[in-house]
C-alpha cells in the first residue's frame, strides 16, 4: 500500500528493526503492528499470493527505497599496492640498499687518493671515463629489480582479477526463484525450498516442515523450525536444511543481517593498518563500533559472526551470497592435510631446504670474497692502510655484497610459488571448459594424487533423466507402462491426486524446446518421472494442483535422509484428513497394512503378501537398475478427532498401498569408459547411494564398478553401521580397515554413512600410502562429507547451494566423466611444477657453483649482478609461464598416484639435473679458464673494479643463458621421455616465450653494453655460443640413456612431505 505520493506504508528502518527479533519477539511485532503477515503485504504493496506486478516503475521507486540486493566488492588492492607488497622481498630491499650504496660511491672519487696505491685491483688500468661510468651496474641493478618487481606485481594483480572472476562464476550458478522473474526487492513473494541459501531477509508466509540452518549467524548447530505462528524469520545467509514455503522479502544487498556484517567488515577494514596480511583483513573488524540501530548485544554477535567467517568475506557482487561464506573455515579446522595440498606440502619442505642452502652459499661467497681481498692487498701485495683508501675498500665491500645478494637471488626458488600459482590459475581457466568449476585452487593439484573416489549415483554415474518404465497397481505387475482401461477409475483417481499434491509444487514437465525433442524436467527428477507417469495416463497433475494450491495443503512432511519418504496431509471439508505418501519402496511398505485389489478396493495386507511382492515385484525391478517408490494414502476420519501431527511414528503407519513404480535412470553412455580410465590410473572407484542394495548393484555393474569375478563388498548403510560400531555402539578405525579396501557400493545410506565412510579412508593407516579421497554431493545434508574429503565435487545441475558451498570443486554438467578430467588436470599441475623444478634447479645449481667457485678462484663473479638477475627472470616468471601451461594428455593416467610421500623430486628428475649440471659446468669452466686460448680473445679475468665488459666474459654469459633456454625444452620431459619435441607446437605460450627470451638475449648481448656488462660479439662467436647451448639438447639424449637407478636418493629426506 503505497500513499498519494508513492510512498511505502513500511519504512527501511522500521524493516530493519524488524528483522532484529526472533521468535515470540517477532510475532508479537508483527501481530501489534500489522495485524499478521497479510497485513505487511499490504503495506509494502504486494499480494502474498500472486507477488508484485513487476513493473519498471514500481520495481525501481523499491530499489530507491530499501535498496538492491547486491553487496558492494570488496575494494581490490590497486597495482601500486601490490608494487609495494613485491618490493618488501628481503632479497630485493638488500639487493636495492647495496646498489644504492654502489651507486652512490661510483660518483665519489676522494681527491687526495691515488688509486694505484690502494692495490692493484684498485686502479691504474682503468681510464677516467671508464671510471666514471662505475655508476652504471649500480643503475642497472636497480632497474632490474624494477623489473622484477613489476613483472611480480602483475601477475598478483592477474591472479586477483581471475579469482575474482572465478567467484563471479561461483555466484552466478546460484539460483533463487520468486513469483516474479528479476532481480529480488523487497516486497517479493520468494519460495524457500530443501538446499537454498537465502539471499535476504524475509518473513515466512506459509511453511512446510521447515528448518533453517542458522549456524553462519549464530554459531548453534541445531537447526531452528520456522512456522508463521512461533518463528517466522529468515535471515540471509543461512541454509534450508528440510522442508519448503514462501517469504515475503523484507530487507536486501547491505540492508539484511548479512549486508549489515558486511558493513561492519568494512568500518573495520577501513581502521586496519594497510601491512595486514592479505587473509587477515576481517580478523580486527569485530573491534569497530556498529553504525547501524542494532542493540549491543546483536553487535557484539555480529562481530563474533565476522571473525568466525574468516578469509571468506571478498569477491561478493551477486543476488545470492557467495558459496564460500562459512564452508572455508571449517573445513581449515580438519587435518592439515585438508589446509594445505599434497603439492604445498612438498614445496614447503623443498622450498625451506633450497633457501637455507642459498643462504650458506651466499654467506661463503661474501666472505672468501672479502677474506681474498684482504689477504691479497694486504698481505700478498703489501699495501698499507690508508684512510684515503676507504671510499674505495668500501666500494669493494659493496661489490661483493652485490655478488653474494645475487647468489642468494638466484639459489631462492622464489619462482615456485609464482609457477603454482599460474599452473593453477592456467589448468583453473581451462577446466571451467571441461566442466570443472573450481572453487578453492589447491583442490585441483589435490585431485591429481586422488586413490579413491566416492561417488553419487543419481546423475553422477547415470543421465538424472527419470522415467517410470514398470508399475505394480492394483495387484498387478505391468513389466511396461499400464494401460489407463487396465486399472480401475478410483485407483487412477487416488494415484494421480497423490502424484500431483505430494510432489514438491517447483517439480514440473515443461513442453520441448525444440521440436521432436523430450520434454523438460525441472526440479526433482524423481518426482518429475512420476509427474510424467501421471501425464502417460491422461491426468494433468497441474489441473490438480490448481484445484489444490500450495497453500491449501494442511500439512507437508518433507522428504529427509531419516524418513526416506514425503507426506503430505490435505484437509476435507467434512473434517476428516487424507494423506499422501511417497518413499522407498522396502521401508513404505512395512507400513501399509491395506492394499488396492483389482477392483480398486482397499483389502488387508497380509505379511506374505509383502513379501510376495517385495521378491516378485521390487527385487526383479531393483536387478534391472531400477528405483523402486511405494505410493500410499492413508484417511483420517473426523470422528477419530484431530491427530497428533508430531507423532510421525503413528501419522506414518497403517497405510494402504496404492502402487510400486520402478523408475529408470540410464547410466550415462560415457561413464564406464571413464570409471575404467580411473582404475587404470591407480584410482578405485565407489558408489555411495539412497538406492537400495539391488538398483545399486545393477547400477554398479553397469558402470564398471563392480566386474564378473571380482570378490568385491556390496553392503547397505544398517549392515555397514553394524560392522564399524563396537559393542558400546562407538566406531572403531580398526572395524572400519576391514571394511573400506574391499568395498564397492554402500546402498542405502544415509549422510552420516558417508561421511563415516569417508572418516574412515582417510584417517586409515591400514595401507602404506594415506588415501586421497574425492567426493561427490549434490543434497544439503551431503555437506559434513563433502568439507571432510580432501576434494569435494558438487553437483552444479541438482545440487543444492548449501552442498556447492561445501564444495571444493562443482560439477556444471553433473557429469562422472567430468571427474576424470579433473584428475587429469591435477596430474598436469603436478607434473608442471616437476618440470619447472627440474628446470630451476639446474640453473640454481650451475649458477651457485659458477659465483661461488669464481668468487673463490678469481676473486670475483664471472656472472655480473644484473646477468644474475637477468637470469633469475628467465628460470621465474618466463619458465613458469612456458613451463605451467602444458597441456594434460591421456598419458597421465597411465600411471598411479604419486601419492604424499612420494619425492617431489624423482629419480628420473634427479638424474637430469645433475646430468645437465655436469654438461654446463664443463662447458662454463672451459670457457672461463681457457676459453681466451680456445677462441683467441683477451682474457676477462682478473678484471679492476669499474673495468670495462670483455668479450670473454660475454661469450661465458652469452652460452650459459643460450644452454638454458635449450634446456627449457628438455624440462618439458620429466619421465625419461626421449622426444622432448611431442607436442611442443600445441602450446603456444612456451613458443612465444622460448622465441621472446632468445630476442631479448640478442639484444641484451648486441646493445646492451655496459648495463649488462656486455660486448657486442661477432657472427662466429654466437655460432659458438649457440652449438654449446644445443649440445644441451643432445646431451638430453645421452642422460636419457642412463638408468634413472643409478641415481642416488640425495634429495629424498628434503623433498618428502611431512605426514
Amino acid at each position: 500500500m503505497k500513499d498519494k505520493e508513492g510512498n511505502f506504508g513500511c519504512s527501511l528502518q522500521e524493516l530493519r528493526s524488524l528483522m532484529e527479533l526472533r521468535r515470540e519477539e517477532s510475532c508479537a511485532m508483527i501481530k501489534e503492528k500489522y495485524g499478521d503477515v497479510n497485513g505487511l503485504c499490504s503495506l509494502l504493496g504486494t499480494s502474498p499470493v500472486n507477488g508484485l506486478d513487476g513493473t519498471v516503475e514500481d520495481i525501481n521507486r523499491r530499489q530507491e527505497e530499501y535498496g538492491q540486493n547486491i553487496l558492494p566488492l570488496q575494494k581490490a588492492k590497486t597495482f601500486l599496492q601490490l608494487v609495494w607488497k613485491a618490493l618488501n622481498d628481503v632479497t630485493l630491499i638488500i639487493l636495492q640498499v647495496a646498489a644504492i650504496i654502489s651507486l652512490a660511491l661510483s660518483f665519489y672519487s676522494p681527491p687526495s687518493a691515488d688509486r694505484q696505491h690502494c692495490g692493484k685491483a684498485a686502479g691504474g688500468v682503468v681510464e677516467d671515463s671508464e671510471a666514471e661510468a662505475g655508476w652504471i651496474e649500480g643503475a642497472a641493478i636497480l632497474l632490474s629489480v624494477v623489473c622484477v618487481v613489476l613483472v611480480t606485481a602483475f601477475n598478483d594483480w592477474s591472479k586477483e582479477k581471475q579469482f575474482r572472476g572465478l567467484q563471479s562464476r561461483i555466484d552466478q550458478e546460484q539460483k533463487f526463484t520468486v513469483v516474479r522473474a528479476g532481480h529480488i526487492v523487497v516486497g517479493d513473494i520468494a519460495q524457500v525450498k530443501y538446499g537454498d541459501l537465502l539471499p535476504t531477509d524475509g518473513v515466512l508466509i506459509q511453511g512446510n516442515d521447515l528448518k533453517i540452518d542458522e549456524s553462519s549467524l549464530t554459531g548453534e548447530s541445531d537447526h531452528v523450525k520456522k512456522s508463521v505462528d512461533k518463528d517466522p524469520m529468515l535471515l540471509s545467509g543461512t541454509h534450508v536444511m528440510e522442508g519448503s514455503g514462501k517469504m515475503l522479502v523484507t530487507a536486501v544487498g547491505v540492508n539484511s543481517q548479512t549486508g549489515i556484517i558486511f558493513a561492519l567488515l568494512a568500518a573495520g577494514e577501513a581502521d586496519d593498518s594497510d601491512d595486514a596480511g592479505e587473509e587477515d583483513d576481517s580478523d580486527d573488524a569485530g573491534e569497530e563500533d556498529d553504525s547501524d540501530d542494532a542493540g549491543e548485544e546483536e553487535d557484539k554477535q555480529k562481530k563474533e559472526q565476522m571473525d568466525n567467517k574468516g578469509q571468506n568475506d571478498d569477491d561478493v557482487v551477486m543476488d545470492m551470497q557467495p558459496l564460500n561464506e562459512d564452508g572455508q573455515p571449517k573445513k581449515k579446522k580438519n587435518l592439515s592435510t585438508k589446509t594445505k595440498s599434497v603439492l604445498q606440502l612438498k614445496l614447503n619442505k623443498l622450498t625451506m631446504q633450497i633457501g637455507k642452502a642459498g643462504l650458506l652459499m651466499s654467506s661463503l661467497t661474501v666472505l672468501i670474497l672479502i677474506t681474498r681481498f684482504l689477504i691479497d692487498t694486504f698481505w700478498v701485495q703489501g699495501v698499507p692502510w690508508s684512510s684515503d683508501c676507504v671510499p674505495i675498500y668500501v666500494q669493494f665491500l659493496v661489490k661483493f655484497l652485490i655478488i653474494g645478494v645475487t647468489v642468494l637471488v638466484v639459489a631462492v626458488p622464489e619462482g615456485l610459488p609464482l609457477a603454482v600459482t599460474i599452473s593453477l590459475a592456467y589448468s583453473v581457466k581451462k577446466m571451467m571448459k571441461d566442466n570443472n568449476l573450481v572453487r578453492h585452487l589447491d583442490a585441483c593439484e589435490t585431485m591429481g594424487n586422488a586413490t579413491a573416489i566416492c561417488s553419487d549415483k543419481t546423475g553422477t554415474l547415470t543421465m538424472n533423466r527419470m522415467t517410470v518404465v514398470q508399475a505394480f497397481i492394483t495387484g498387478r505387475y505391468y513389466k511396461g507402462l499400464p494401460r489407463l482401461k487396465d486399472i480401475p477409475a478410483s485407483a487412477i483417481d487416488l494415484l494421480t491426486t497423490g502424484i500431483g499434491v505430494n510432489c514438491a509444487y517447483t517439480s514440473k514437465i515443461l513442453a520441448p524446446e525444440k521440436e521432436c525433442g523430450l520434454p523438460s524436467q525441472i526440479g526433482n527428477k524423481t518426482e518429475c518421472a512420476l509427474l510424467g507417469f501421471s501425464l502417460k495416463l491422461d491426468r494433468d497433475y497441474q489441473a490438480i494442483r490448481d484445484k489444490i494450491p500450495e497453500e491449501s495443503l494442511f500439512k507437508v512432511y518433507t522428504f529427509n535422509s531419516e524418513r526416506k519418504s514425503m507426506s503430505t496431509v490435505l484437509y476435507n471439508p467434512d473434517g476428516s484428513y487424507r494423506m499422501f505418501s511417497k518413499g522407498a519402496s522396502e521401508i513404505l511398505l512395512l507400513k501399509c497394512c491395506m492394499i488396492l485389489a483389482s477392483s480398486g478396493e482397499a483389502i488387508p495386507f497380509r505379511t506374505r503378501k509383502r513379501e510376495e511382492i517385495m521378491k516378485q515385484v521390487i527385487e526383479p525391478m531393483a536387478s534391472q537398475g531400477l528405483r523402486t517408490i511405494c505410493l500410499a494414502y492413508k484417511d483420517f476420519p473426523a470422528a477419530d478427532g484431530e491427530p497428533n501431527w508430531e507423532d510421525e511414528e503413528d501419522i506414518l503407519s497403517n497405510l494402504t498401498c496404492i502402487a510400486v513404480v520402478g523408475i529408470e535412470d540410464p547410466v550415462r553412455p560415457e561413464v564406464p569408459e571413464a570409471i575404467r580410465k580411473c582404475q587404470q590410473a591407480g584410482i578405485t572407484v565407489r558408489m555411495v547411494t539412497g538406492d537400495n542394495i539391488s538398483t545399486a548393484r545393477a547400477i554398479a555393474c553397469k558402470c564398471g564398478i563392480l566386474n564378473p569375478g571380482e570378490d568385491f563388498l556390496c553392503m547397505d548403510g544398517k549392515e555397514f553401521n553394524r560392522l564399524i560400531r563396537n559393542s558400546q555402539g562407538e566406531i572403531e578405525q580398526g572395524l572400519i580397515d576391514k571394511i573400506w579396501p574391499n568395498l564397492r557400493v554402500l546402498a542405502r545410506s544415509s549422510p552420516t554413512d558417508k561421511y563415516n565412510l569417508v572418516k574412515g579412508i582417510i584417517d586409515s593407516t591400514v595401507l602404506k600410502k594415506r588415501q586421497v579421497v574425492a567426493v561427490t554431493g549434490d543434497g544439503t545434508n551431503d555437506g559434513p562429507a563433502l568439507k571432510k574429503a580432501d576434494v569435494g565435487f558438487a553437483m552444479g545441475i541438482a545440487g543444492t547451494d548449501v552442498a556447492k558451498e561445501a564444495s571444493d570443486i562443482i560439477l556444471t554438467d553433473d557429469n562422472f566423466s567430468s571427474i576424470v578430467q579433473a584428475v587429469k588436470w591435477g596430474r598436469n599441475v603436478y607434473d608442471s611444477i616437476s618440470k619447472f623444478l627440474q628446470f630451476q634447479l639446474t640453473v640454481n645449481v650451475v649458477a651457485v657453483i659458477v659465483a661461488f667457485t669464481g668468487a673463490c678462484i678469481t676473486q670475483d663473479s664471472p656472472l655480473k649482478a644484473v646477468q644474475m638477475l637477468w637470469v633469475n627472470l628467465i628460470m621465474d616468471t618466463f619458465a613458469s609461464l612456458a613451463l605451467a601451461t602444458e597441456q594434460p594428455t591421456d598419458a597421465l593416467l597411465l600411471r598411479k598416484p604419486y601419492g604424499r610421500d612420494k619425492p617431489l623430486i624423482s629419480h628420473t628428475m634427479m638424474k637430469n639435473i645433475v646430468g645437465h649440471a655436469i654438461y654446463q659446468l664443463t662447458v662454463i669452466f672451459t670457457l672461463i679458464y681457457h676459453g681466451e686460448i680456445l677462441l683467441n680473445i683477451a682474457s676477462g679475468r682478473n678484471a679492476p673494479l669499474h673495468a670495462p665488459p670483455s668479450v670473454h666474459y660475454t661469450i661465458v654469459f652469452n652460452t650459459f643463458v643460450l644452454m638454458q633456454i635449450f634446456n627449457e625444452i628438455n624440462a618439458r620431459k620429466i619421465h625419461g621421455e626421449r622426444n622432448v619435441f611431442e607436442g611442443i607446437f600445441k602450446n603456444t605460450i612456451f613458443c612465444v616465450i622460448l622465441l621472446g627470451t632468445l630476442l631479448a638475449q640478442i639484444l641484451i648481448v648486441q646493445v646492451g653494453g655496459s648495463p649488462f656488462s656486455c660486448v657486442a660479439l661477432n657472427w662466429q662467436q654466437w655460432l659458438i655460443c649457440g652449438c654449446l647451448g644445443l649440445g644441451s639438447l643432445l646431451w638430453g639424449q645421452v642422460v636419457s640413456s642412463i638408468p634413472s637407478c643409478c641415481c642416488p636418493k640425495v634429495l629424498k629426506p628434503a623433498t618428502r612431505a611431512e605426514k
